[in-house]
């Protein structure tokens, strides 16, 4: 009988799928992105250093709360030497996008706030609404449906 999974150096896609709750195409994607690495067994088959499943526990974890792939491969570029991610590395980075989160929160609900003035109006130049003419715009070049033939002009 193998060794288990679980006490391998390396472990397959399948086994680090399984693992992770990540789908094999997405730690395909993750690793074309630079995110993750496998060497290739003389077969070309993958195999993960077992650390990787720290890895890609943050990735899942930074792209669920909104985090783009790009700021996720910086921040682990930034490691020392590729490493594993430790503790200290997720707070440090959580502390940093957490300032990110809050102004994007802070963004929707003044969008949810925006939409709700602006639901039923039909009209796209009121001076009140914040969404389709903002700070009403299009009202400076008078009365009159000018939105599609001034955005085809621009």
């Amino acid at each position: 009988m193998g060794t288990p999974s679980w006490d391998k150096g390396e472990l397959t896609v399948g086994e680090l799928s399984a693992r992770s709750g990540a789908a094999v195409s997405a730690l395909h994607f993750y690793e074309r992105k630079g995110l993750i690495s496998s060497r290739r067994t003389s077969g070309n088959q993958r195999r993960y250093p077992r650390v990787t499943l720290r890895r890609v526990a943050l990735i899942r974890v930074a792209q669920r709360v909104g985090i783009p792939l790009a700021q996720i491969k910086e921040a682990l570029d930034n490691l020392p030497d590729g490493r594993t991610p430790t503790k200290k590395d997720w707070e440090k980075l959580s502390r940093a996008w957490r300032q990110e989160l809050d102004e994007r929160i802070h963004a929707l609900q003044q969008l949810r706030d925006d939409f709700t003035d602006c639901i039923g109006c039909g009209c796209l130049s009121l001076n009140r609404c914040s969404l389709a003419n903002a700070r009403d715009e299009l009202g400076s070049h008078g009365a009159g449906a000018r939105r599609l033939v001034e955005a085809e002009a621009s």
